[in-house]
């Protein structure tokens, strides 16, 4: 059991001979990833200050260094000029000040003026251990070097609302700033605070933004507003909602409104139904960045809070997701693989097979990081689906019931379990048939892309080291299917 004062140690008190200790056990984990971002040791979370600045793609995500729980929060940054490749810059923000001294909580990022803006919440609690919340500002120059402003720029929350007040997300429009805040109401609803500034030092609270969801959960966190297709799209990831059929299964859910413009002036944003960015088990936090070429592009916490990990054991838990590129089509917010991930592509084999009534491997299709993309055609099976990292006794099984168009990504035989009091599949219903499915798969997670983006299902799993084999199956009738899957080798360097 955790402390509070071990919680809230800092990186810099840590003895190097206890860094080092850490390190070993945690580059000792059979679980670490070879394509995905994740911390060097200690918990990542929320995924931070996403920006294409001075030819770079920068990601900072949240960070607590010594052990795989959370604590005293910092910004740790990595760059990459590709999407791919990252480069490990350490620690970008550190909980160093008064008002942040209890950590430096999630933000974004603005460039202006040839440097990157860095807009973040500060934790600080007093000897009672109540928290006082406040909205900073770090600059990083473009040699990367970051300095902070000495007194937040936003001090406290506004009358009418608890200590939930956090993660701003900032943008520049109409000749001036604009930011908004996660909050939490006095009678324990969750909100989004719109703010205003002419210069990013002197903000003024315009209010709540106005939506058709006055009573939806107890906190909206990570809240991110773009507009994307001609609609205003609102990301959020609301606490307190409950499970609903199929839908909101896990502790915490991150989702999206698409509608309207929002107009700044009334504060109105006229949107449809919230709907859950990712089907699968482990998503949250998610924020955007726009790329030189006008890409929306969104990247993830691969995890939740609250959850114990097979890694925990390690020292080190949770990643980000690969970057998805998003679309609007129908009202629905599409996601894509970026296409840079086709550069990390090895080995390729390709099948074309009918499957009925069977299950069938194939030779030379295993592996335990992957990329697959399946082609399903003359589908007349009651069931089929894939059963991936397997061996004899454990699975991974994405599932599609053709006649309720309906898919199960069940991990209850996937490996070390994770996440079991809030069950052991996930599902969602389709809008129209199973066409193609386009996993990623590593060493401990895998990403699944449905319908060229339609539906996305996200979850860490923990399988044992021989579990490589791949198996298609089709119950009660048959189908026609064309594979191609790339090995994925390359170590990301973490």
């Amino acid at each position: 059991m955790w402390t509070r004062e071990q919680r809230y140690r800092r990186l810099e008190e840590a003895a190097p001979e206890e860094i080092a200790s850490l390190l070993e056990t945690v580059h000792a984990c059979p679980f670490r990833q070879t394509f995905h971002i994740q911390p060097p040791m200690g918990l990542m979370n929320d995924p931070n200050g996403l920006a294409y600045f001075d030819g770079y793609y920068h990601v900072f995500y949240q960070w607590f260094p010594l052990g795989p729980v959370h604590g005293v929060k910092y910004w740790y940054h990595m760059k990459s000029i590709d999407l791919i490749t990252w480069i490990d810059e350490g620690p970008g923000i550190r909980p160093d000040l008064d008002f942040d001294s209890h950590g430096a909580y999630s933000g974004s990022a603005l460039e202006q003026d040839g440097k990157l803006y860095l807009m973040y919440t500060g934790n600080k609690r007093d000897e009672n251990w109540r928290r006082y919340p406040s909205q900073c500002i770090a600059v990083m120059n473009q040699n990367g070097e970051i300095s902070k402003w000495q007194d937040p720029v936003i001090p406290e929350p506004p009358n009418g609302y608890t200590e939930h007040f956090r993660d701003p997300r900032v943008w520049k429009e109409d000749g001036g700033f604009w930011a908004i805040i996660g909050a939490q109401r006095e009678d324990l609803t969750g909100t989004v605070l719109l703010y205003s500034s002419p210069d990013m030092k002197t903000w003024r609270l315009e209010g709540e933004l106005k939506t058709n969801l006055p009573n939806f959960g107890y906190m909206w966190e990570c809240p991110d507003y773009f507009e994307l297709d001609n609609s205003g799209v609102l990301i959020f990831s609301p606490q307190g909602i409950e499970a609903k059929g199929d839908e909101f299964q896990n502790i915490y859910q991150s989702g999206y409104l698409i509608g309207e413009s929002l107009n700044l002036l009334s504060r109105e944003f006229h949107h449809g139904a919230f709907k859950e960015l990712d089907r699968g088990f482990d998503f949250y936090a998610p924020q955007t960045m726009v790329d030189p070429n006008g890409r929306r592009i969104l990247i993830g916490w691969m995890g939740l809070p609250e959850i114990v990990y097979p890694t925990d054991k390690n020292g080190w838990a949770h990643c980000l997701t690969i970057p998805r590129e998003l679309s609007i089509q129908n009202g629905k917010l599409i996601q894509t693989p970026v296409k840079e991930l086709e550069a990390l592509r090895k080995q390729k084999v390709e099948i074309q097979a009918c499957i009925e009534n069977e299950s069938k491997s194939f030779l030379g299709l295993t592996g335990t990081t992957f990329e697959m993309k399946i082609k399903i055609e003359n589908l007349d099976a009651v069931e089929c689906g894939i059963e991936f990292r397997a061996n004899n006794t454990k699975k991974t099984v994405l599932k599609y019931e053709a006649k309720r168009k309906r898919l199960i990504l069940d991990r209850s035989l996937s490996g070390e379990s994770v996440g079991i009091d809030y069950g052991t599949i996930r599902a969602c219903s389709l809008e129209s048939e199973l066409l193609t499915v386009h996993l990623f798969v590593d060493v401990s997670s895998v990403e699944i892309f449905i319908n060229d983006g339609e539906e996305v299902f996200t979850a860490r799993i923990f399988p044992e080291e021989d579990g490589q084999d791949i198996r298609f199956f089709a119950n009660h009738g048959s189908m026609d299917m064309t594979v191609e899957k790339w090995a994925i080798s390359r170590y990301n360097g973490q």
